[in-house]
C-alpha cells in the first residue's frame, strides 16, 4: 500500500537519499518519525532503513556527505557527523534466550520493506517513508490505527518475543490516548517482565510520564494486564481504601492516577518536570503502611514514609541519583504548602522548607506543582470547581518572600565572623547555623545586624 505524503525533509537527507538510490539501495525514513508527522508533531530525530546495499556501502555512500560514525555498527547503525539522523540496515532478530538481550541480531539488506515492517511492534510504528519518491509506505495499516486510535500488534509472533514491548505499549497509550485492541492486551499479560534491565523499565516510565497526554491510561493498561505486579509498590495501592471525605473518588490508586493527569497539565517542559511526574507518582506510597480502619480511614504522617519508598522504587529502577533524591524531597514535603498556609505558619518556616528542598535539589515552584495537582486529582467539590485557595496563597507567599525559585543566600559568611577577630574553627558551624536561624526567621539582610542579634543572645 503505497500513497503520497506531506512530510518536509532537510535538503540534505533528501540528497542523500538520492544518493543511495544511485548506489543501487533505497532510503526509506521508518517508524516514530513518520508516526509523529502524521499525527501533526515534529519529531527531531530521523531513523532512515536502507534496503539494497550492504553495510559497507551504505558507509562509502554516506563518507560522500561528511565524517561517518560508526559506533552503531555492530547493531547496523550509521551516522553522519552532525545530522540528527541513524541510518541502519533492515534487521532479522531471532529470540534465543530470556530477557531483552536475548536475540541473535543479523542484517538482511534483501529484506523488503513489507518484511521488515512487520518485524515492528505495532501498527502505528510499522509505516515508511521514501526519501526519494514520496510515497508513504505503509503495509500494515497503521494509517488506519492511528485514525481508530488503536494500538495493534503489528505480527503477534514477533510481538511477543520482548516482554519490554509490553512497557512501550503502556507509554504509547498514554502518549497519544490510543485504545491497545484484545489481541494486544492478551499478549502483554502474559510477558514476564522480571527479565528487563531495570534501566530498560525506567526509561518506559520516563516517557510515559514526560511525553504522556494522560499518564493514567498507560498505567491502567499496566493495572489491567497485571504487569503492575511487578511494581508491587505501585500494586499495593490498587486496593487501598482512604478517607472518603476527603477522597470521594476512591482507593489510592484511583487517586495517583487522577494526580498524575492533573501533574501532566503543569508540565512547563522545564528540568523539574520529570521530578514532578515521578513524585505525582509516589506521593502517596506511604499510604499503605498507614492505613487505619476503625470507623475511618487514616493516613497519619504518611509522607514520611512515603519518601523512603519512593526512593527505594526508583533505586530498584537505576535512576539517576539527583532524580531520586529529588522526588524523595518533593513526596516528604507535598502536603507543606497546605500545612503552613492553613496553620497559619510564619515566614520562618518557608524560608526552610526552600533551604530543605533546595538541599535536595528541588524549588518551592515544583512543590507547588505537585501540591496543587495532589488537591485537584480528587472529586471533592472545591477540586471539581478547580478551586485552591490554599495553593494561590502558598504561591503567592513564597513569590512575596522571594523563595520560590531559590531558597535564601547566607548573608553571614566565616570572613564576617574572622572580621569580628574570631579564631576560624569548628565552632564557626554553630554560629553560622544561628546566624542562618535569625536571617530565616526575621529576613534581614544585614550581616552585622544578624550577627550582632547572634552574639547578643550569646552573652546574654
Amino acid at each position: 500500500m503505497t500513497e503520497k505524503a506531506e512530510i518536509v525533509f532537510d535538503p540534505g537527507v533528501i540528497r542523500i537519499g538520492r544518493a543511495i538510490r544511485e548506489a543501487g539501495g533505497r532510503a526509506i525514513a521508518v517508524g516514530g518519525f513518520v508516526r509523529d508527522h502524521l499525527m501533526g508533531f515534529r519529531p527531531k530525530d530521523i531513523d532512515v532503513e536502507v534496503f539494497g546495499l550492504s553495510l559497507e556501502d551504505l558507509e562509502n555512500t554516506l563518507r560522500r556527505f561528511g565524517e561517518v560514525h560508526t559506533v552503531g555498527r555492530s547493531f547496523g547503525v550509521l551516522q553522519i557527523k552532525g545530522l540528527p539522523v541513524d541510518f541502519s540496515l533492515p534487521r532479522k532478530d531471532s529470540k534465543t534466550g530470556p530477557g531483552h538481550k536475548g536475540f541473535d541480531i543479523t542484517f538482511d539488506s534483501t529484506f523488503s520493506f513489507e518484511e521488515a515492517s512487520r518485524r515492528r511492534d505495532l501498527t502505528i510504528n510499522s509505516m515508511g517513508f521514501d526519501l526519494v519518491s514520496g510515497e508513504l509506505l505503509d503495509p500494515q495499516g497503521g494509517q488506519k490505527d492511528l485514525v481508530g486510535k488503536t494500538l495493534r500488534a503489528t505480527d503477534p509472533r514477533y510481538f511477543s518475543e520482548d516482554p519490554l514491548r509490553g512497557l512501550r505499549v503502556a507509554q504509547f497509550a498514554a502518549r497519544f490516548c490510543m485504545i491497545p485492541d484484545p489481541e494486544l492486551v492478551r499478549i502483554c499479560a502474559n510477558f514476564d517482565l522480571s527479565e528487563l534491565p531495570a534501566e530498560r523499565i525506567f526509561e518506559e516510565f520516563r516517557k510515559l510520564l514526560g511525553k504522556g497526554m494522560k499518564p493514567s491510561v498507560g498505567l491502567e493498561f499496566l493495572c489491567h494486564t497485571k504487569l503492575l505486579r511487578f511494581f508491587p509498590e505501585l500494586n499495593d495501592l490498587v486496593e487501598l481504601v482512604q478517607d472518603p471525605v476527603h477522597h470521594p473518588e476512591g482507593s489510592v490508586w484511583i487517586h495517583t492516577l487522577m494526580v498524575v493527569d492533573e501533574a501532566a497539565l503543569l508540565r512547563d517542559g522545564g528540568d523539574a518536570d520529570e521530578a514532578l511526574m515521578f513524585a505525582a507518582l509516589c506521593h502517596d506510597l506511604g499510604k499503605q503502611a498507614e492505613a487505619v480502619d476503625d470507623g475511618r480511614v487514616r493516613s497519619i504522617s504518611h509522607e514520611v514514609e512515603g519518601a523512603d519508598l519512593a526512593g527505594n522504587f526508583l533505586k530498584k529502577l537505576r535512576a539517576p541519583f539527583e532524580l531520586t533524591e529529588a522526588v524523595r524531597a518533593l513526596v516528604r514535603y507535598h502536603r507543606a504548602p497546605t500545612l503552613l498556609v492553613d496553620g497559619g505558619a510564619k515566614p520562618g518556616a518557608y524560608r526552610r522548607l526552600s533551604r530543605k528542598l533546595e538541599a535536595a535539589g528541588v524549588r518551592m515552584e515544583t512543590l507547588a506543582r505537585l501540591n496543587r495537582a495532589d488537591h485537584l486529582g480528587r472529586n471533592t467539590p472545591e477540586a471539581k470547581r478547580r478551586e485552591y485557595p490554599a495553593g494561590d496563597r502558598f504561591t503567592e507567599i513564597v513569590r512575596e518572600l522571594k523563595v520560590l525559585e531559590q531558597a535564601p543566600r547566607d548573608v553571614v559568611m566565616g570572613r564576617h565572623l574572622i572580621a569580628k577577630g574570631l579564631q576560624p574553627g569548628a565552632h564557626f558551624r554553630g554560629i553560622l547555623n544561628r546566624c542562618r536561624q535569625v536571617q530565616d526567621e526575621t529576613g534581614w539582610k544585614d550581616p552585622e545586624r544578624i550577627l550582632k542579634a547572634v552574639m547578643d543572645s550569646k552573652l546574654g
